[in-house]
């Protein structure tokens, strides 16, 4: 049960970083691509293997569920920003504003990074 502790840390840490690093990884020129590429992956999980797995599906997501199933936590959401928020405060905001706020912020990050990497280029 130990590791199964260590990998559920380390879900949260890693899972969080991602969402960070999408979200404001194009606000430095070091990692504008790096962010671009980030963003583009997260949206074809979201959306491409959505169609096989159900909008929004995310692999880590699901590895991650299944560590907390053999912790005995099964009453997950759908949502991975919803768990984490539910997690990190104590509050359970409602899955459409989550799902709402999540989309927002994803599709704001990823214009502003497609406008940072398209704008680089044209200054070349």
């Amino acid at each position: 049960m130990f590791w199964y502790h260590v990998l559920d840390i380390s879900f949260v840490i890693f899972h969080s970083l991602i969402i960070v690093f999408n979200l404001f990884g194009w606000i430095w020129k070091k990692t504008r691509l790096a962010n671009l590429i980030l963003l583009l992956l997260t949206g074809g999980s979201w959306f491409i293997l959505g169609i096989f797995y159900g909008i929004g599906f995310c692999p880590f997501t699901q590895w991650h569920w299944e560590v907390l199933n053999h912790l005995g936590i099964y009453d997950l959401p759908n949502s991975y920003v919803k768990y984490l928020v539910q997690r990190i405060t104590g509050i359970s905001f409602g899955d459409r504003l989550v799902d709402t706020v999540t989309a927002i912020c994803y599709f704001t990050a990823l214009a502003l990074s497609l406008f940072f990497n398209l704008r680089r280029k044209r200054v070349k």
